[in-house]
């Protein structure tokens, strides 16, 4: 492949069945480095400002579940929480795994994954009840059915504090935004977090309270089963569809320099959720008070399901998009020397890092595995940083200068697990790219400079020449990739 040029499908998928040749010699390569500490953004000092606000939003989730476990459990009984959170609890992981398999190129912090989760579940949730009983009550006052609130007051306000977390999250850590996907992981965990503590006030309380209570358990335990098929197996997406939206709106704002967009896409998209999220409410409300089932049917049909499909369609497309995002922007990196080209058609896809990795198992064992993971988490974050700089997105001298430091503190990162792998395959022939050719030393002592190929065969095949500093910032230096004369051979080798 060359420096411009996109990987033919295929050729990585046969790079882990080449075989395995001779009995490899001991290596003196470095022992592959931690996947966390060299591929993670550099940390900024925890000053007391930092520090207070941080302490502020753990004391506020841990109140907001404290008034929460309270609340459920005056409301309900100890024995009808119980059964409302295990059978709460058991879509969440299933749901979870989803966000997870669509966040895989480039894995957001745990750190952030669970405050989202946790702030649906308990900050969400606490306000969100607090003002819907209070609207309640209001309208039951002026004399208006409280089905007003499930329409108009709930859509608002629950759409609004599950978006607040992830808003937080890119005010205040906007480099961790690498566009859309992230918007639907943290909007979507958040919705998940809320929708269970949702269900566990229908399951323990319209569900078992109810029944039990008039009669007995056994009614209540069927009533459960019956609240979890219809609310959690068919209708188990609803929360986290109609935060999605707001998770589109945030993305785009995470990824645009145009401040006009940064403020209207997360607004549109929060208003398309709340609008979303009352039209479901509405359904139930239309159909109970005319007795025609057909509209919420209709309603499901022909604007949930379209909906739901059309989101997964564009998650999907947007993981592949995130995985095409290298082959756009690393060949900068090929042209200066700092990549190789087979390195960068090794990481357009899923599969093709799945064979990467099956690759490093075979020459490296279980430590190869994780030094390619931790290459190609650090190579993601830097084509990330790469196309963030290309848009624009760092305006202040300070940002400028954060991002030329984790440029080089990733290229860093990429070149020690290089380390671990140069010399190990014995199907390879060691030599070095200078940025435009290889300069190959094959097993008869002949030394020759040979041109990219079409389809390289292997992720990792050869050592770097020294290269010039990378290009940063919104174009590339100048001179740059202008690249020091590459020896024939790297120094030290036999």
């Amino acid at each position: 492949m060359r420096p411009d040029q996109p990987a033919a499908d295929g050729y990585a998928d046969r790079m882990a069945d080449t075989p395995p040749g001779t009995p490899l010699p001991p290596s003196p390569a470095p022992a592959a480095p931690s996947v966390g500490q060299a591929a993670r953004m550099p940390l900024r000092r925890l000053g007391w400002r930092r520090f207070l606000a941080l302490a502020a939003v753990v004391l506020l989730i841990a109140a907001c579940a404290v008034f929460m476990v309270f609340t459920l459990g005056r409301s309900l009984g100890v024995q009808a929480l119980l059964i409302g959170v295990a059978a709460a609890i058991l879509p969440v992981p299933v749901l979870v795994a989803c966000f997870l398999w669509l966040d895989r190129y480039e894995p957001e912090p745990l750190k952030y994954l669970i405050f989202c989760f946790a702030w649906g579940a308990f900050v969400s949730t606490a306000a969100s009840l607090t003002v819907n009983e209070f609207a309640a009550g209001l309208f039951a006052d002026w004399g208006l059915p409280d089905a007003l609130t499930g329409v108009l007051v709930a859509p608002f306000i629950e759409e609004l504090t599950k978006a607040l977390g992830p808003i937080l999250l890119l005010v205040f850590r906007r480099r961790e935004w690498s566009g859309i996907t992230d918007g639907l992981v943290y909007c979507g965990l958040s919705a998940v977090g809320f929708a269970m503590v949702e269900n566990i006030l229908y399951l323990g309380g319209l569900g078992y309270a109810s029944g039990a209570d008039r009669y007995g358990p056994v009614t209540g335990i069927n009533q459960v089963i019956g609240i979890f098929i219809l609310r959690i197996l068919l209708f188990g997406f609803a929360h986290p569809l109609f935060t999605s939206m707001t998770g589109v709106g945030l993305g785009i704002a995470a990824r645009t320099a145009d401040r006009r967009v940064r403020v209207l896409a997360p607004i549109g998209g929060l208003l398309l959720a709340m609008m979303l999220h009352g039209t479901w409410n509405l359904l139930p409300t239309l159909t109970q008070a005319t007795g025609e089932a057909v509209i919420m049917l209709y309603g499901f049909l022909g604007l949930m399901v379209p909906v739901f499909f059309g989101m997964v369609g564009l998650a999907v497309w947007l993981r592949a998009w995130e995985g095409r995002l290298t082959e756009r922007t690393l060949p900068d990196y090929v042209r200066a020397g700092w990549l190789s080209p087979p390195e960068v058609a090794a990481l357009s896809s899923l599969g093709r890092r799945h064979a990467a990795r099956s690759w490093a198992r075979r020459v490296a064992g279980d430590a190869g595995v994780r030094a390619m993971r931790g290459y190609q988490s650090a190579a993601t974050r830097l084509a990330l940083l790469r196309d963030g700089s290309l848009r624009g997105l760092d305006r202040k001298p300070a940002d400028q200068e954060r991002t030329a430091r984790e440029e080089r503190e990733l290229l860093d990162a990429i070149g020690a697990y290089r380390s671990f792998f140069v010399g190990r395959d014995p199907q390879a022939p060691t030599g070095i790219w200078d940025g435009s050719r290889y300069h190959l030393r094959f097993p008869d002592g002949t030394q020759r400079a040979v041109d990219a190929p079409d389809e390289p065969v292997v992720p990792i095949p050869v050592v770097l020449a020294p290269a010039p500093p990378p290009p940063v910032g919104y174009g590339p230096p100048p001179g740059w990739p202008g690249l020091r004369s590459a020896p024939p051979w790297p120094p030290g080798h036999p």
